[in-house]
């Protein structure tokens, strides 16, 4: 391979570097005012619904990033490395631990004899943790041992473009799900004033969620 073509080429467009910082910096308000909710709170008082915030705001921070680093990779080299860094973030990192924290809460209301998924939030949540296991499913049976289960090649291409879609279409019910968790719940509206519910689960998910969109390739899943 020449000098040339070892070269990474940029692949940011106009506004993509802006995308990156509004999502990390939504992101991060997000995941630091939800864990420093839970800290300052005596967690140890209702201990298993406290990984339930904890673990699932830094899922989803897991989530964004595992997104964000697809975002844009069209070269090769660029490829093979974010996709790399995405099942890391997303397989390694954030599904175990929103694993953990759906069972956490769920657990929570078991040992107290409460009823289950009876709020949005928890129906939501409920169907975008199949959701993920599917995407995951979906998503590594098109890459992995290139692509075999879906027979691999462009059959196997193809899927993963379904797998992006997918993904794009189940980001929002995630972020509308943590909505719910934090500007409705007993939890939020018990520990956190309005200004600051609104600013950080009414504000800063459409922030994420549009940053991300706005770094979408629309020709990457082109599937006609």
């Amino acid at each position: 391979m020449g000098y040339e073509e070892q070269l990474v080429k940029p692949e940011d467009r106009k506004g993509d570097a802006l995308a990156l910082y509004a999502a990390f910096g939504a992101t991060g308000l997000f995941l630091l005012v939800s864990w420093i909710t839970v800290l300052i709170n005596d967690p140890t008082k209702v201990p298993w619904f406290s990984l339930h915030p904890t673990l699932q705001s830094l899922a989803l921070s897991f989530i964004v990033y595992g997104i964000l680093t697809l975002q844009p990779t069209s070269q090769p080299k660029t490829k093979a490395a974010g996709l790399s860094r995405h099942q890391l973030a997303i397989v390694v990192c954030a599904f175990p631990i929103v694993t953990i924290g759906t069972f956490a809460v769920w657990w929570n209301k078991h040992i107290r004899d409460h009823d289950h998924f009876t709020t949005w939030h928890g129906k939501l949540g409920l169907l975008c943790i199949c959701w993920v296991l599917l995407q995951i499913a979906i998503g590594g049976g098109s890459v992995w041992f290139g692509g075999a289960v879906f027979g691999g090649g462009m059959k196997a291409k193809l899927i993963w473009r379904y797998h992006r879609i997918s993904g794009y279409i189940l980001f929002p019910l995630l972020l509308l799900t943590a909505n719910f968790g934090g500007l409705y719940s007993n939890w939020g509206t018990k520990y956190l004033s309005l200004p600051i519910r609104v600013i950080v689960y009414a504000i800063a998910p459409p922030v994420i969620l549009l940053a991300i969109y706005i770094r979408v390739r629309p020709s990457k899943m082109n599937i006609f």
